[in-house]
């Protein structure tokens, strides 16, 4: 019989003053200050899938094309995530990433893409790579198989620009 990964727990949504923590970073993007978080974060723009309301979410880069043209983002809540599913709804948006806004494409990757991403990201940010994985409930054992397995699991997005 084939192994196949765990299905990680979700961690809950942030309520009450962590919320309001996790979206501090949105009015220093929109004041202009995007640039302060030096390219780690990236603030999202959607729409709701069922509200049709512009919504707004700041999210962790998880790599970035060496041409700066794509960013790849994880859902740490999964594929049940707002933001996840209303691009899933409309995969065209847009990004503001430092002080600049790019009009992209978002790209679903699949489990053995998400695979080789948490490796790499693994090696240039072990730390950050454990605290995601204790955060959605796996334990990877440290090495980059370790690495590879969990992100079999993560929901990643590849957010392409261009027109």
């Amino acid at each position: 019989m084939p192994h196949r990964p765990t299905s990680p727990k979700r961690p809950q949504l942030p309520i009450g003053w962590r919320r309001l923590l996790a979206r501090l970073p949105i009015p220093l993007f929109r004041c202009g200050l995007g640039w302060i978080f030096r390219g780690r974060l990236l603030l999202l723009h959607h729409v709701g899938r069922i509200t049709g309301l512009d919504r707004h979410v700041v999210l962790e880069v998880v790599e970035r094309a060496p041409d700066k043209s794509s960013w790849t983002i994880a859902s740490g809540f999964g594929p049940q995530a707002a933001w996840y599913s209303n691009l899933r709804a409309e995969p065209k948006t847009f990004i503001m990433a430092g002080t600049r806004h790019h009009a992209v494409t978002a790209r679903f990757l699949t489990p053995d893409e998400g695979a080789e991403i948490m490796a790499r990201y693994a090696r240039c940010h072990r730390r950050a790579a454990r605290r995601l994985c204790a955060f959605i409930g796996l334990s990877p054992d440290g090495t980059d198989g370790g690495f590879r397995e969990a992100g079999r699991s993560i929901p990643f997005v590849r957010l392409d620009a261009g027109p």
